[in-house]
């Protein structure tokens, strides 16, 4: 069916002429609509709208215009992304009625590369309060995570191939375990932030969520790009990500595993897969002791994230405190009594992290380390500790989560790889290697059982 296939694959098709994007997104609509209502991943649809946009593609393709690298592929938008002609609410009923005048750079990027924006995902409140209403399309029991648990859902549930998300502590990677996606965030100022919520300009940073690996990479390579407004972006080439992705390394990628200070927090299956994982890879994976510091970086995170959020808040009129989610009263109480002294040491040390990784990255293609501690909490259990990401988005690191584990109920779990910054492609080389390494140990496991049988 339509819905199935991927954003590589649908843009292909639709070059061709086997299917029009109009078809195309007529069959997410409908694959909404029959599954939306259990799962809720989506904040707010127009029909008309992205059935219009997929018509006006289908029009440029029939009249042999320039055809971009999404060209009406459907996508879904975190709700904290600007766009004219839809609402953009950041998750909460303050700004319900809340209407841009202009496109985020995203959207910019996305409509240069002939996307259809199917519709806003849903996001927690402000995008970091509370667990939001969106359900695990696996077991509507089980939470989709935080805060960009709508794009990882629809992603999950077939409902659009690709959706974009942000990350200011886990929410791209943990949410994508939880749904059994792949999830990636690129380096810190690959991709511009102007025209999404700002919750700490220091550490906001965005994301996509795909169901292949490939698609992650194209979704970075459409989305990448230097921005004058956004004081993260920076003016230099990008790494091309879906070059990456298709390289062969030169020689054998070499591992890092950290013990980290939350090891002991994982759950047993993701502890027990994880270590199976690296007796695939036998030498390539060196076992290290977590530096002292990097204890420190999460109370350090938890400085910026809270202060600036604080700050953030109070610069907009439209909220009052006894409006905004309950969970955020005593963030928000904390954040008064952080002194400006430890929040520019905390800024210190995310400069210090950034150098400590320039070098250790000499000697490693990535590290390896769970995407989330298990998998999905139940409903009102809250959304799930992002502990597995602070460090690397604190450094600014790319990620990358693969959907190759499984938890205790079978619902799924992730295996993050982590690289240097501005070695996305590098990155995404490496985790397409482990892929087929994996692919090739089992299906060598497939024909010796088969032939012992």
């Amino acid at each position: 069916m339509a819905w199935q296939l991927s954003a590589h694959d649908a843009a292909e098709k639709i070059r061709e002429g086997q299917i029009t994007s109009l078809e195309l997104v007529s069959a997410c609509l409908e694959r909404i609509k029959a599954s939306d209502k259990d799962i809720g991943a989506w904040a707010f649809i127009d029909k008309d709208l992205a059935l219009s946009q997929a018509e006006d593609m289908d029009c440029l393709r029939r009249e042999g215009r320039p055809i971009g690298p999404l060209h009406g592929v459907p996508v879904g938008v975190k709700d904290i992304f600007d766009s004219k002609d839809m609402p953009t609410a950041w998750g909460t009923k303050i700004h319900a009625s809340r209407q841009p005048e202009s496109d985020a750079a995203v959207i910019d990027r996305l409509r240069e590369a002939g996307a259809v924006i199917l519709g806003k995902t849903v996001t927690t409140e402000l995008a970091f309060a509370g667990a939001g209403p969106t359900r695990n399309p696996h077991n509507g029991r089980h939470t989709a995570g935080g805060s960009s648990a709508g794009s990882a859902a629809a992603v999950a549930a077939g409902q659009a191939p690709v959706a974009i998300g942000s990350q200011t502590n886990g929410s791209v990677i943990r949410p994508a375990a939880f749904c059994g996606t792949y999830g990636f965030k690129p380096t810190r100022g690959i991709i511009s932030r102007r025209g999404c919520l700002r919750t700490s300009q220091s550490l906001d940073q965005v994301g996509v969520m795909a169901r292949s690996l490939q698609d992650v990479a194209l979704m970075g390579d459409v989305l990448a790009g230097f921005d004058p407004a956004d004081p993260s972006s920076y003016a230099r080439p990008k790494p091309k990500m879906l070059e990456g992705y298709r390289a062969t390394p030169p020689v054998e990628p070499a591992f890092a595993w950290f013990d980290m200070p939350y090891a002991g927090q994982l759950s047993e299956a993701t502890r027990q897969g994880l270590e199976e994982l690296m007796e695939v890879l036998g030498g390539q994976v060196e076992r290290l002791s977590a530096p002292k510091s990097f204890s420190d970086v999460i109370k350090h995170h938890q400085t910026i994230h809270e202060y600036e959020f604080l700050h953030n808040l109070e610069g907009d009129p439209a909220v009052r405190p006894d409006e905004i989610h309950e969970t955020l009263a005593p963030i928000i109480e904390r954040a008064r009594r952080i002194s400006e002294d430890d929040y520019h040491l905390a800024l210190a040390m995310v400069a210090a992290a950034e150098d400590f990784f320039k070098i250790f990255f000499n000697d490693y293609d990535a590290v390896l380390a769970p995407a989330a501690l298990g998998e999905a909490p139940l409903i009102g259990d809250g959304a799930g500790d992002p502990i597995c990401s602070t460090i690397w988005t604190f450094a600014g690191l790319p990620c990358v989560t693969l959907p190759w584990l499984t938890g205790e109920t079978g619902l799924p779990a992730g295996v993050q790889l982590i690289g240097s910054a501005e070695e996305d492609d590098r990155l995404l080389r490496t985790a397409a290697w482990l892929e087929q390494q994996l692919a090739d140990t089992a299906g060598n496991n497939a024909v010796a059982e088969t032939t012992e049988g």
